[in-house]
Formats: structure tokens, C-alpha cells, sequence
């Protein structure tokens, strides 16, 4: 485990690293990093989940990138999400959309970012279709919360959701306040950086309140993704739901696109509603890094496709 975590700081340090990401983004999509991401333009992206909807998976499409320093980038980040609703219709996809919302301008300006969010939910509306707003590191977990209950006091479950994380210490009471109020909700352990004041420093912990926090959101009869490669949190779902006679249309397995394909499969399978996170664009490094530093194997992957390069 101390292994691990030091290896995830040292993926997450080389992150940031100017020479490291020109390299890895000039390159990297040769060496291997292909395997999880669906391509550069949402045209690629769509090719590869009309293959997974015809494997019977469903889909979340996520436009990669992180925070913006324009108006301008945060407009065209939003024009992009929405253009994404109609590639969905147009090629008749089984795909909802993902957005980040520093993508979205939130560190230039949160009505701004409110602006953008909100077209970007109508037009999730328009298209009888939804939206995911996902979580990012710490300082803006609170200001993420607050948009998320103003577009979801519009438009309702039906078109907007969130995702929270195991690892911080909060989530337990976001979680039974946002159940309170009826929203879906996407759980996942937490993939930044963050101090031990606030997150759960060891595994056991993350994984502990994972449980705990899934637990307490279906027990409150609310829809719950439940985004994990570990078969001892996806089992504990199972059997949770199991004996408590919770419906298995009240919650999905959800799986990072190239991330364990077998599982994914044998969960569709067992009669369980399996969702693929895809992720699609340019800037893709920040998100694969993420991922490189999540799990070793995924390192030794690209490690294996770097010296075959």
C-alpha cells in the first residue's frame, strides 16, 4: 500500500510536468494511451460507442479537459458538450454527456459557469437526455455542490446528476443531504491529491465508506452509479441490494472505457445495467494520468507500449 501511494504521487507530480505532458501528449496516443481514450474528435468517439451500445453497454461521453483561463475556451468547452447531444441523436447512440466544471469556467467566473452549465442541461432536456456533473479536487467540491442543486432545482433528476468521493470526509453527510432531495448521484473512491485533514489517508478507509455511502443512498430509494473496478466494492453492491430487495433498475456498475472489458462483460451478463465512462479529445494527459496512477497495472501497460515505441 506504501508502494502504491507513492507511486500515485510520483504519476500525479510528473502530471505537472511541462517536458513530461508535451511529450506524453505528442506521443502518447502511439504508445498505448488509445486503450483508454476513445479518440481525439467526437466523430472517433461516437464510432467506438455505437460499438459498445451494440454489446448491449451503456455510455457516458466526456469531452476531456480541465480548467480554462478565457470566457472564450469555457464557451467553446460548452458548445462542445451540447454538440455532443446531437451526435448522440443523429447517430442514434445510447450515450448520456459529462462535464467538468472548471472546463466550464468555474475558476474564472462560477455565473459563468452557471451560464454555460445551464444550456448545457436544457439542451440535455431538449434531447430527453442527461448530464453528470463530475467532481474535482477539494477546493471546489463545496461551489460544485451549489451549482449542481441550482440546475437541478430547473431541471430535475431526470437531466442532471453528480458524482461524489469515498475518500473525503464529508461526503457521508453531502450524500444523505443530496439523497434528501432526490438526486442521482455516481460514487466514486476519488482519484486527486488531497491532505489528510479532509480524505482518508489508507485504502481500507476509502473503500469502507464507499460502501457505507452507497449503502445510505439506496437505502433512501435514490438512483446510484456505482463507478468501480473493485470486485470487492462491485460484490458488496450486489449482495447489499440483494438482501435488502433493492431493484437492479435502481443502480448500474459503471467502468472506465479499457478498464477491466471481462468484468464489464460478465456484469451485462448477470442481468446488471453496465455503464462505459468515455472519454474523448486533445487534451486528454491530465485524465490518463489519473488513471496511470490509479491502478500499477495500468502503468505497466504504458510502460510496456513506451519501450516497444
Amino acid at each position: 500500500m506504501a508502494f502504491d501511494n507513492l507511486g500515485r504521487k510520483v504519476v500525479l507530480t510528473l502530471a505537472g510536468n511541462r517536458v513530461v505532458t508535451n511529450f506524453v501528449s505528442n506521443h502518447g496516443m502511439k504508445m498505448g494511451a488509445k486503450r483508454f481514450i476513445a479518440g481525439e474528435s467526437l466523430e472517433e468517439a461516437a464510432i467506438r460507442v455505437k460499438e459498445l451500445n451494440s454489446e448491449g453497454l451503456l455510455v457516458t461521453l466526456d469531452h476531456v479537459g480541465e480548467s480554462v483561463s478565457t470566457k472564450e475556451e469555457a464557451i467553446e468547452a460548452a458548445n462542445e458538450a451540447m454538440k455532443i447531444f446531437d451526435i448522440i441523436d443523429q447517430n442514434q447512440l445510447n450515450s448520456n454527456v459529462s462535464v467538468k466544471l472548471t472546463q466550464l469556467g468555474l475558476g474564472i467566473d462560477p455565473e459563468l459557469c452557471y451560464e454555460n452549465l445551464d444550456k448545457i442541461v436544457a439542451k440535455a432536456k431538449k434531447h430527453n437526455n442527461f448530464v453528470r456533473i463530475d467532481i474535482e479536487d477539494s477546493p471546489v467540491t463545496q461551489i460544485t455542490i451549489d451549482l449542481f442543486k441550482r440546475v437541478f432545482e430547473t431541471y430535475g433528476k431526470e437531466h442532471v446528476g453528480l458524482v461524489v468521493q469515498s475518500y473525503l470526509y464529508r461526503t457521508e453527510k453531502d450524500v444523505d443531504e443530496l439523497g434528501k432531495m432526490g438526486a442521482s448521484l455516481r460514487f466514486v473512491k476519488g482519484a486527486y491529491k488531497e491532505p489528510k485533514e479532509i480524505a482518508f489517508p489508507l485504502k481500507k478507509d476509502v473503500d469502507s465508506n464507499f460502501n457505507k455511502i452507497v449503502a445510505l443512498h439506496l437505502k433512501n430509494g435514490q438512483y446510484s452509479a456505482i463507478a468501480s473496478h473493485d470486485e470487492n466494492v462491485i460484490n458488496e453492491t450486489k449482495r447489499f441490494a440483494k438482501e435488502n430487495n433493492i431493484s437492479n433498475d435502481l443502480f448500474e456498475f459503471q467502468m472506465l472505457y479499457g478498464i477491466r472489458n471481462e468484468l464489464q462483460r460478465q456484469l451485462l451478463k448477470e442481468g446488471y445495467k453496465v455503464r462505459v465512462y468515455t472519454p474523448y479529445g486533445k487534451h486528454w494527459y491530465p485524465y490518463f494520468s489519473r488513471r496511470v496512477a490509479e491502478r500499477p497495472a495500468n502503468a505497466l501497460f504504458f510502460a510496456k507500449s513506451l519501450f516497444r515505441s
